[in-house]
């Protein structure tokens, strides 16, 4: 077991460091400059900013002096925010968008499960055929949509009652929350819903429940004790990567829901060309992605008694 978490966290390492060094080079071979603006400046200007900013020096140079950089845990300064330092965006902003994240990892874990044992239960039946058809819309429909449909929606309901019953947009109360995570976490409860689905007609038609049938157990005890820890395995699997994705993939939702989440920095530094911010975010999120998997992938050895890591 030791070994081999090892193995994952080296392995880990190697990943998180291929990540740093594409992003870098992509970065660089955009066009343009990060210090440009609108205004003017001297040609003394712009070579004290290019030594400040470290853009004077050779390209391998800089590149060296970020990975150095990085595995002391700094990511630079921002190039576009009044010298604000990227550790200071990421911990201030990261907190919004991982307690979205965690309500959405929530609902849609709770979803998937639920209606992927429901239409196993009810297989090739009505409330099979709706859930499905639902589940194909949300794998379907991209984000952006939802996220404005819940917000035309939310305006609305609004109305209709004369009061606000959630806020359309903002952040700080917990009704500022509920809509925006349930938004996020559709198309991964879809999913969830969709694999639950799978693996738990497969787990009914084996031959342990068809014994457990056999032997008179209560139907309540065969669905929590065989069908649904057996089936709820795949789920696991796929649960770590589907966190880090809900959790750092919530750009759209923050931009239209105006939450102070880290992904709107993100989109903000892409659209100003604010390299030191792209670079320390996406190291960051590709960390974050990694560490949840190694999770899952030791959690998985837990949960599943036959499965032997080494």
């Amino acid at each position: 077991m030791l070994m081999y978490t090892l193995k994952r966290l080296l392995q880990g390492v190697v990943t998180v460091w291929f990540i740093a060094t594409a992003t870098f080079f992509a970065m660089h071979a955009v066009p343009g400059n990060p210090l440009t603006n609108e205004k003017a400046v001297s040609p003394k200007i712009w070579a004290e900013l290019q030594k400040r900013y470290g853009l004077d020096k050779p390209l391998l140079e800089q590149y060296g002096l970020y990975i150095k950089n990085m595995a002391s845990g700094d990511f630079g300064v921002s190039y576009t925010q009044q010298n604000r330092q990227v550790n200071d965006i990421i911990t201030e902003h990261f907190k919004v968008s991982a307690t979205l994240g965690i309500l959405a990892v929530v609902f849609a874990a709770f979803g998937g499960i639920l209606w992927g044992a429901l239409t196993a239960m009810y297989r090739n039946r009505a409330p099979d055929i709706v859930i499905v058809f639902l589940v194909i819309l949300g794998i379907s429909v991209p984000g952006f949509v939802f996220a404005a449909f819940g917000q035309l929606s939310l305006v609305k309901v609004n109305d209709w009652l004369g009061f606000t019953l959630f806020p359309v947009a903002g952040w700080g109360t917990v009704q500022h929350m509920i809509v925006p995570s349930m938004v996020l976490g559709l198309g991964t409860m879809a999913f969830l819903t969709r694999l639950m689905r799978s693996s738990m007609l497969e787990i009914v038609n084996s031959d342990f429940v068809r014994t457990a049938r056999s032997k008179g157990l209560p139907m309540t005890r065969i669905f929590r004790k065989h069908e649904l820890r057996n089936a709820i395995l795949p789920v696991i699997t796929v649960l770590g990567p589907s966190i880090a994705a809900i959790t750092t993939g919530g750009f759209v939702v923050e931009l239209v829901f105006a939450i102070p989440g880290l992904g709107r920095y993100f989109v903000q530094a892409v659209q100003q060309l604010d390299y030191t911010v792209i670079m320390g975010t996406t190291v960051f999120y590709g960390a974050f992605l990694v560490f949840m998997v190694i999770a899952v992938d030791l959690l998985y050895g837990m949960v599943d008694p036959r499965v032997r890591l080494e």
